[in-house]
């Protein structure tokens, strides 16, 4: 189904491989590059393995939930619009809010991130000044074209995904000892049989990391939002879908497998990212340089790819009237350049709170975002169940979607249980129980400011978003 282009309409002109790289740059980052050495030292490598398979299914089942929605109804509002028509306008504005708010957060933080980053080169430069360039640079590479945009997180997403692969084929070479490591033999599986076994620590660590596992696959829905933009989504978006979920699936247990295997579960952590431990230990020389450089790359992709996810989140939000109409007004080259630049404004207003409110106003930030993740993912699958429910009610042909959920209700249901048992499972983990704390009074606040709204006569809701 083709969407009508108005005035503030925005252009289809991203490709399929643009399509496919901006999902994943979305979704390889810290997660992987930094934080996949703590999963492995709290869960063993068994127990790592076993929460990113978890995590990845989980993944895979929302994809096929968002597949047969955005290819119905490609919008850039994406999984906002269809909460918003097939489940209720105040979740569909909570919605909107709480993925909005997870990226402002994420963005503000990355930038930080590569401000720190960058210290390793300049030593004496103050990290700020590196935070304001790159910032400045991702704000253009989303201000000037939605191609422009598209064609540099196609260049941003490549270089991980080189980086992962080459890390694979080294590191799997090490394992079999095609390759010294440390002058020592082949470990082969040593560390999967040897102290502690694959689930050093019992099942426990397994449950509470596979929840900070399931908010790493992340950004993959970011597809869905960008399909919306695609020249053809009926062909591009099943394709990009297919591909995204078997390689970040391919990328992310490969890395883990091989972390695994070279690195003891002891002595994994998060002093320094376990990618460079293994360059290291196989002699590739300036290993940490390159690391930095790849890390700093991904950074760069999750900052760019997320600026790009709050103005269209915004825009969406604009379109049905429950916002500003001024922040529904796109450029000639089809940019919402209002939304952007609010958007960019916040994520550095976010930014200086990790500086100077890091245990107060920050913490509640992160929290909210780190829930945000997994209540959109669950809206998705609420929105294909009641979707496909109002297809087939209203005496529509279930074979003449071009791209069809399989054994529906299973899977949307499964995926919505799934994603709220890890909701349930923050609870049990003390140091991610904020995001409990923060971000459920932060959906009945987006409700409760909603329906104020809607009685003062401030937004009232309009279908205009529908996809023609």
């Amino acid at each position: 189904m083709a969407q009508h282009e108005g005035q503030n309409d925005l252009k289809r002109t991203m490709k399929s491989r643009h399509l496919f790289m901006v999902s994943l740059g979305g979704v390889i980052g810290t997660g992987l590059f930094l934080s996949s050495g703590y999963t492995i030292g709290q869960a063993g490598p068994g127990g790592a393995m076993l929460a990113y398979l978890v995590g990845g299914f989980i993944m895979y089942l929302v994809m096929l939930c968002l597949g047969e929605l955005s290819v119905a109804m490609p919008h850039a509002g994406s999984f906002q619009v269809y909460a918003t028509k097939f489940i209720g306008p105040g979740t569909g504005f909570a919605v909107g809010w709480l993925y909005w708010l997870t990226w402002v957060v994420t963005v503000g933080s990355e930038f930080i991130a590569v401000g720190l980053l960058m210290q390793r080169w300049f030593p004496d430069s103050p990290v700020w000044i590196w935070s304001v360039l790159f910032a400045i640079t991702i704000f253009v590479c989303n201000a000037l074209s939605v191609r422009f945009f598209a064609e540099s997180e196609f260049w941003f997403s490549l270089i991980k995904v080189v980086a992962i692969i080459v890390f694979i084929i080294v590191g799997g070479m090490a394992i079999f000892g095609f390759i010294s490591i440390e002058g020592q033999g082949a470990p082969l599986l040593s560390n999967f049989t040897g102290e502690g076994g694959m689930f050093p620590n019992g099942f426990t660590p397994v449950l509470a990391t596979m929840v900070a596992v399931s908010f790493a696959f992340s950004g993959t829905e970011l597809i869905g939002i960008a399909a919306g933009e695609s020249e053809n989504p009926e062909r591009d978006v099943p394709k990009s879908i297919r591909n995204i979920v078997w390689r970040t699936f391919f990328f992310f247990i490969g890395a883990i497998f091989v972390l695994s295997a070279l690195i003891p579960w002891k002595e994994a952590g998060v002093t320094e990212s376990p990618f460079v431990t293994v360059f290291a230990r196989i002699g590739i020389p300036y290993a940490a340089d390159i690391m930095n450089f790849v890390i700093l790359t991904a950074l760069l992709s999750i900052a760019n790819s997320g600026l790009y996810a709050c103005a269209r989140m915004l825009w969406s939000l604009s379109k049905q009237n429950m916002i500003s109409p001024a922040l529904g007004k796109v450029t000639s080259k089809g940019v919402p350049l209002n939304a952007l630049i609010v958007s960019m404004a916040v994520a550095c207003l976010s930014l200086l709170t990790s500086v100077f409110a890091a245990d107060t106003v920050y913490m509640v930030l992160v929290g909210i975002s780190g829930f945000a993740v997994v209540a959109v993912w669950m809206s998705i699958a609420a929105s294909q169940y009641m979707f496909r429910r109002k297809y087939i009610k209203e005496g529509n042909d279930v074979g003449k979607l071009v791209y069809k959920t399989p054994l529906y209700p299973i899977v949307p249901i499964l995926a919505f249980l799934l994603c709220l048992a890890s909701c349930v499972g923050l609870a049990f983990d003390p140091s991610q129980r904020i995001a409990l704390y923060c971000g459920i009074p932060f959906v009945l606040l987006c409700y409760a400011v909603y329906y104020w709204r809607r009685r003062k006569g401030l937004n009232v809701y309009t279908d205009q978003s529908e996809a023609k």
